[in-house]
């Protein structure tokens, strides 16, 4: 069994028998790595407070035969602590990692996803005045990323100017001639708030302040948007929510 070198950010682990577990590590190179880590909940373990969610590791890993690898050592670069130690941090973080999770293909290499990984934690770390606004920042971008960004300004359908209608289905904003049955209001503040949000990018979204009805309108496409772009239910955005500054 070959044994590679990467770095990359830990997005879960769940437990594997008494002492072992698996852990999911989004890496620079080699995408999405599912990789057993052997004894790490024993006390003697060398490296088990190592491979905890949002903890930016270097790792040494043994390429296996079936779809799980195998962790020889870890190092931690960065341990992202004060994202785990705060609530509304947390929570914005946990979306980032439910995100890239979702979307990361294994042995698939992403960097510019990884990249926007490490990015996002790191403007968490910094600690921001509103950290939900960096995790929509981070949906937004990683919806461009995998090709799925909404169409903010101008409708999805045949590009006319100022629509104020939102279908996620259309792909984002839709004038009222292009709207099919399913399209709901959307207010023009709500659709400039997201593309405020997309433009500022996770580094500089935290400090984005707004009217409260209008974040809420803008929250609730912007999750609609991203349930059904990627398919996927995020257990993640109900906390998220919850979280949010008024």
């Amino acid at each position: 069994m070959p044994l590679y070198k990467e770095q990359g950010v830990v997005l879960r682990a769940i437990k594997l028998g008494e002492a072992d577990k698996i852990v999911t590590v989004m890496t620079q190179g080699s995408g999405k790595v599912r990789a057993v880590a052997k004894g790490v909940r024993k006390t003697t373990s060398r490296f088990g407070a190592r491979l905890e969610p949002f903890t930016h590791v270097s790792l040494m890993v043994y390429r296996g035969r079936s779809s799980l690898d195998t962790i020889s050592q870890a190092e931690i670069i960065s341990p992202f602590r004060a994202v785990r130690d705060d609530l509304g941090l947390f929570a914005a973080g946990e979306t980032m990692l439910e995100a890239v999770d979702k979307v990361a293909e294994e042995h698939e290499r992403n960097v510019r996803l990884f990249l926007l990984l490490l990015t996002g934690l790191r403007a968490l770390q910094a600690r921001p005045a509103d950290p939900a606004a960096v995790a929509e920042s981070f949906l937004l971008s990683l919806l461009s990323l995998s090709g799925f960004h909404p169409s903010l300004s101008a409708c999805a359908a045949c590009g006319r100017p100022d629509p104020d209608l939102f279908a996620s289905g259309q792909g984002g904003a839709v004038c009222r001639s292009c709207a099919e049955p399913d399209a709901g209001p959307v207010s023009r503040e709500a659709l400039g708030l997201l593309s405020e949000l997309g433009a500022a990018g996770p580094g500089g979204a935290g400090a984005v302040m707004v009217d409260p009805y209008v974040r809420r309108e803008a929250r609730g496409l912007l999750f609609g948007f991203a349930e059904y772009h990627l398919e996927r239910r995020m257990k993640s955005l109900p906390i998220l929510a919850r979280s949010l500054v008024p």
